[in-house]
């Protein structure tokens, strides 16, 4: 049996949110209350004990970001609700929390809970938890990213990955140690993710961290060649704007 509250300041948010999960696991999880500011959740929390938490993104002058921060050890997993919101999704996203945004939708709020109870230690939710805090207040250079493979997670520093290779429904990312490390997302994802930290899509199946390019040929398109000594055709169409973001360095 899961034990739950829900943290959400918006009152029909928050039925919508009770709704959907009485419909779609009555049995399975105990709503033991709902609350909409830091404070009550706070006492919530520490008086209840709860096995999993809703946790709303804007809570009046205050954050789901710092709700967390008034814990030391976080004895519960995690499930972000939010509305758009450029930041606070970005953030999120570098640590593979999982998150709904409103509307929420019921097939999203049963995938979310499904891979937050059965997939996710509590262990590894600590680590995520950890890496979200530590990005909310590290410049961009000094972020990290946190990857899912397999059954293994990393946690890497932006600056420590020199490219991300398409292969279909996957990606593999290359870093400065010589790791290589496979994750069942699309390349696309993590070109939008890392759209703000000095990566470019030289093709279509290669993303580079420029400040990882040690060299460029000229050419119809010309090509890179990245530190660790991978050389890489940049698509001609693409060859200007590349140009332009090598200057902006």
């Amino acid at each position: 049996m899961i034990t739950a509250i829900i943290v959400e300041d918006e009152k029909h948010c928050e039925e919508r949110l009770v709704g959907l999960i009485k419909k779609q696991f009555p049995k399975a999880i105990i709503i033991l209350g709902s609350y909409n500011t830091v404070d009550e959740a706070q006492h919530a929390i520490t008086t209840l004990n709860p096995s999993l938490v809703f946790l709303d993104v804007q809570l009046g002058q205050l954050t789901g970001f710092d709700l967390l921060e008034r814990f030391n050890v976080i004895d519960f997993k995690l499930i972000f609700t939010t509305a758009y919101d450029k930041f606070a999704l970005q953030a999120i996203k570098f640590s593979t929390i999982d998150y709904l945004l409103k509307p929420i939708e019921s097939s999203e709020l049963a995938e979310a809970i499904t891979k937050v109870v059965d997939v996710i230690s509590l262990e590894s939710m600590r680590e995520m938890v950890s890496v979200l805090g530590a990005n909310l207040k590290t410049p961009n250079d000094k972020k990290i990213l946190t990857i899912a493979s397999g059954n293994k997670y990393y946690y890497l520093p932006i600056s420590d990955i020199i490219r991300c290779q398409s292969n279909i429904n996957y990606t593999t990312i290359y870093t400065r140690d010589q790791k290589k490390i496979i994750v069942a997302k699309v390349l696309k994802e993590y070109e939008e993710l890392l759209a703000d930290y000095n990566f470019f899509r030289v093709h279509n199946s290669e993303l580079v961290n420029l400040t990882c390019v040690k060299s460029y040929t000229k050419g119809k398109g010309g090509s890179i060649t990245l530190i660790d000594g991978t050389e890489l055709e940049v698509s001609t169409r693409r060859k200007e704007d590349f140009i332009k973001k090598m200057k902006t360095l």
